[in-house]
């Protein structure tokens, strides 16, 4: 049944101006953002369908186009929908960084380095540079690959920090394998940058490993 043919108050768009986007099930809340369905399937039920061949929300929206132009019904217009709304997000997690304190507000930096690092099919290592308000200025991928000793430059982090005038630096990379737990390669480089960062008045703050749950902090664990 079209979704024109069900009670206004069932209609996601008329529901989440009635009641607030909350009050929605994921399937409603894609189907506002898809807008039309296809032969047969009305936007609910193929929301419904993408989500279910994703096997979650977060699956669907680290999607590369290549494989959402592989799901039912999402062809070249509904594809740059999802991702345009997944790089928002993103900006979004980065502008709370950049206004506010990442140490005080860790969680937002936790969300915006999960945002950036989690889905990654290779291990990636990036750093955060901050002022001295510890708000974040920039942010960079340096290094791809296999993370380990021989692989991440401090004189590289050093300079990148010197060219932003940056305080302070927050590294992270990800774990592939959904494994947080740290390595005593991980502990290693992050001795390293430190001392490293250290001769040029720049504090490292913390260093995050991404997996599955929560991620790592080596501050909280008392390598820094």
């Amino acid at each position: 049944m079209s979704i024109k043919n069900w009670p206004c108050q069932q209609q996601p768009r008329e529901k989440l101006h009635a009641s607030g986007a909350v009050t929605l099930t994921d399937p409603e809340l894609l189907a506002i953002l898809l807008r039309t369905g296809i032969q047969g399937r009305n936007a609910v039920a193929l929301a419904s369908d993408i989500l279910n061949q994703c096997g979650s929300l977060r699956a669907l929206f680290f999607s590369s186009p290549k494989q959402l132009h592989k799901l039912p019904g999402v062809g070249p217009a509904k594809s740059a929908q999802l991702l345009a709304i997944t790089e928002l997000s993103r900006r979004y997690l980065r502008e709370q960084l950049v206004s506010g304190n990442a140490l005080t507000d860790p969680t937002s930096t936790r969300d915006y380095l999960i945002s950036l690092l989690r889905e990654r099919k290779r291990e990636v290592f990036m750093a955060l540079y901050l002022d001295n308000r510890h708000r974040v200025i920039a942010d960079e991928v340096l290094f791809q690959g296999t993370i380990d000793g021989a692989a991440v430059y401090p004189r590289v982090v050093a300079q990148q920090a010197l060219s932003h005038n940056a305080a302070a630096v927050i590294i992270a990379h990800n774990h592939p394998s959904g494994i947080s737990e740290p390595s005593r390669a991980d502990e290693a480089i992050t001795r390293r940058l430190r001392d490293a960062l250290a001769l040029l008045d720049i504090r490292l703050l913390d260093h995050f490993i991404i997996g599955e749950g929560r991620p790592i902090s080596l501050a909280e664990r008392g390598v820094l």
